[in-house]
């Protein structure tokens, strides 16, 4: 019996230590053919980011495609399930724009912790997780099981400059 728990643990070890190896997040934006730009300048008086011990808060951002317009619009009315899923994936690089900023290197990353997902939408919408999985589908294609999140997706009556989602996560990093 001892024998065989001592073969299971070297085996999980392997695998875990083989993972930790493949561990390249900015590689797999490459395949993904995602290229991150410098995160845009906050839109008041706030900050892009907050490192407490090795957690990062990031605030919220939107939809911000590479011409530095926003996706616009209401969810459920002027924006399909999945215009918003897009939107949503587009704050996702953006907010990965913000972490690799902060960090230099996105294999500092532990794990995506929380996201907090925010849906401009209809009162009378009721889909804001099908929305937000464009953002939690682009962390696991980027981050593999470190990219798997707590998670809310809910709906607002509005959001600035009419964007159709906003997304603020928080992220676990390696100690200094």
């Amino acid at each position: 019996m001892k024998y065989w728990f001592c073969l299971f643990v070297a085996i999980l070890t392997h695998f875990s230590m083989e993972a930790q190896e493949n561990y390249n997040p900015e590689e797999k934006l490459k395949a993904l053919g995602i290229t991150l730009q410098a995160p845009s300048s906050p839109l008041a008086n706030y900050v892009n980011v907050v490192r407490v011990g090795n957690l990062l808060f990031l605030s919220g951002k939107g939809p911000q495609l590479s011409d530095g317009t926003y996706i616009n619009g209401k969810v459920g009315e002027n924006l399909s399930i999945q215009q918003g899923y897009d939107a949503a994936r587009w704050t996702g690089i953006n907010q990965l724009a913000v972490l690799k900023a902060e960090l230099g290197d996105l294999k500092k990353v532990k794990r995506i912790v929380k996201v907090l997902g925010m849906v401009n939408s209809l009162a009378t919408f009721t889909d804001h997780p099908k929305v937000i999985n464009g953002y939690s589908d682009l962390m696991v294609a980027v981050f593999g099981e470190k990219g798997k999140h707590a998670r809310s997706a809910v709906g607002m009556g509005s959001l600035p400059n009419d964007m159709a989602v906003e997304v603020e996560m928080i992220v676990e990093v390696e100690n200094p």
